[in-house]
């Protein structure tokens, strides 16, 4: 139902309840406390559109039947003035549920709802003057991005769309971890490269990546080519082998680049790239340790500062600076959350994999300990589980670029069409293949749980029928603008007369249905934005995209009385415009040919 007519029916039965509550035995208006009224979607359409439990919440305070207190309640709501307006009729079942079904003018009005509010519809202000920063992907500049960073990625910008849409300041951020041992690997890796080394020789390096990409990354480097990553200085490659610092600027540039083009294949954007160096280079690192240390919950041991974690929940206490004087990467995770805290952001959420679970505690405890008034439990996370690619029944494992793993850019081409094993490179792949195969990944990797397992199968992907669900949904839309172009070139319709069109007609089942779908909308964005659950919204277009079809297949729309097809007409463009949003929301487009 929409929000309005929500607000309208929580106000309309609160009053009812207060009304009845006053009246009873014992209960002044002074006294008496009314519970939140909430109201729920029955299970079965048959038991009406709208749900409450508030004579049940209220019988034992009352001293009351349930059933009995929830037909005083009903009474007193069909009184109320403009409860007609809204509600058709009220029933009372089981133990005391209060069901009722709302006016045909109700459920109709959603239409002109849609027609209203355009690409707004569904947003809310509730949340205005938030702001949020969510950090995701993070991905080490290591290599290319994998489909563990591909999954965070759409999570984590998805569920930034879904938080705008009430209101909030969102602000994307990418952590960069370029400090420490495994940049040290990359630039071994690169250099034995440049040395003319390879994977399997006697001196290959034992901790060095073996994919082809150090090969591409060595060979650019001796070449001299100039590389930069979106917010970082150009460097160009020294052409000198030996210089190993050359070559970790050089190999880092080139990898985040590299990164770069496969979040811009995704359609994912971020507001600020933050370097773990900078930590270091700004004395952060330095200000934390003796913030900790001024706190008095450090401790020293066998050379080494620990900090007592175990006091904010954690399961041990923690090393942050080794005995070597370097530091553990807990150490920068503290100092990086607590410019979070100092930048103004009181609402922060992390997007990592679950092997990441364990970090949680512990960086919460250092915040804590820092004792700059960070509350508990910040920051907020969404972990997620990783993704399995299957093809032709097989699970596909590895990846010539990566050498080990299937990257990002691999599943985008592999869903826009091209085949496993096709040498391609980004400037090579036409902006249709980018597009479909973008498409199917976020749709599909968005479509459970963040906590979920998840297996992407190519071959589901590439079908054109109802088993793909992106493909059902944008179906949907271009089916819609199918109709609207036929009925232009039929009748002459204009579609721009429709936002005007009496929609009284629609009074089929089905068109209820459809109706009843729109309306939840608003509320699935709510909800999904609370839980920070963005596959809320993939359900839920699946779910519009169904209940279209249905309507679609029960009844002609082109038929001749003007009046019926009008109506028809305009659910159809309400039912296209909500399609586009929520496909907007979660990154996918809404074609109008398929």
């Amino acid at each position: 139902m929409l929000p309005a007519h929500k607000h309208t029916l929580e106000t309309l039965l609160a009053d009812s309840v207060k009304q009845v509550a006053t009246q009873s035995q014992g209960a002044t208006e002074a006294a008496f406390a009314a519970p939140a009224i909430t109201l729920e979607r029955p299970k079965a359409a048959a038991h009406g559109d709208v749900a409450c439990n508030v004579a049940m919440q209220l019988a034992k305070p009352l001293q009351t039947n349930p059933r009995q207190l929830a037909q005083r309640i009903v009474e007193a709501l069909l009184a109320q003035p403009g409860a007609k307006d809204v509600i058709d009729a009220a029933e009372i079942a089981g133990p005391g549920f209060i069901n009722l079904r709302l006016t045909s003018a109700a459920k109709q009005a959603v239409v002109g709802a849609v027609f209203a509010e355009g690409s707004t519809f569904g947003r809310s202000t509730r949340d205005a003057g938030k702001h949020v920063l969510l950090e995701f992907v993070s991905a080490n500049p290591t290599g290319p991005l994998h489909l563990g960073h591909g999954r965070q990625a759409v999570l984590g910008d998805s569920l930034a769309n879904v938080i705008e849409t009430q209101g909030c300041d969102v602000h994307r951020e990418f952590y960069y971890n370029d400090a420490g041992v495994q940049i040290g690997n990359l630039a071994v890796s690169t250099q034995a490269r440049a040395r003319g080394l390879k994977p399997g020789d006697a001196d290959w390096p034992e901790a060095a990546y073996n994919g082809d990409y150090i090969a591409d990354i060595a060979r650019d480097y001796l070449n001299g080519e100039t590389v930069s990553a979106k917010d970082g200085e150009p460097v160009t490659g020294a052409r000198d082998p030996e210089n190993l610092d050359a070559i970790r600027q050089f190999a880092v540039a080139y990898l985040r680049r590299e990164q770069d083009m496969d979040l811009q294949a995704l359609g994912v954007r971020f507001d600020r790239y933050y370097l773990e160096s900078s930590l270091y280079t700004e004395g952060r690192v330095e200000k934390t340790v003796e913030s900790l240390i001024a706190s008095g919950k450090t401790f020293e041991q066998d050379g080494a500062l620990w900090l007592r974690t175990t006091d904010d929940g954690d399961d041990k206490d923690r090393v942050m600076r080794k005995s070597d004087g370097s530091y553990t990467y807990f150490l920068p995770d503290v100092a990086y959350h607590v410019t979070k805290w100092e930048r103004g952001f009181t609402k922060v959420i992390n997007i990592q994999g679950s092997d990441h679970h364990g970090t949680i505690a512990r960086v919460r405890a250092g915040l804590q300990a820092v004792g700059i008034g960070i509350p508990k439990g910040y920051p907020d996370y969404v972990l997620h589980k990783m993704v399995t690619v299957m093809r032709d029944g097989q699970e596909v494992k590895i990846s010539k670029r990566a050498g080990s793993y299937v990257t990002v850019r691999d599943l985008i081409e592999w869903s826009g069409g091209t085949a496993p094993g096709t040498e391609t490179t980004p400037d090579l792949i036409d902006e249709a293949t980018i597009t479909r195969g973008r498409d199917a990944v976020r749709f599909f990797l968005i479509s459970r749980k963040a906590d979920t397992e998840f297996v992407f199968d190519i071959d589901l992907a590439l079908k054109q029928n109802d088993e793909n669900p992106v493909y059902y949904v944008q179906y949907a839309h271009a089916r819609i603008c199918s109709v609207l172009a036929e009925a232009k070139s039929r009748y002459g319709d204009d579609e721009a007369a429709l936002p005007k069109i009496d929609v009284s007609p629609l009074t089929s089942e089905r068109a209820m249905a459809l109706m009843q779908k729109l309306a939840e909308y608003p509320d699935t964005l709510t909800h999904a934005a609370a839980e920070l659950a963005p596959h809320a919204i993939a359900f839920y277009l699946r779910d519009l995209a169904g209940e279209f079809h249905s309507f679609y297949n029960a009844e002609r729309v082109l038929v001749d009385a003007a009046a019926e097809r009008f109506a028809r007409l305009a659910l159809l463009a309400a039912t296209r415009q909500v399609l586009a949003n929520g496909l907007a929301t979660i990154g996918v487009s809404a074609p109008a040919k398929m």
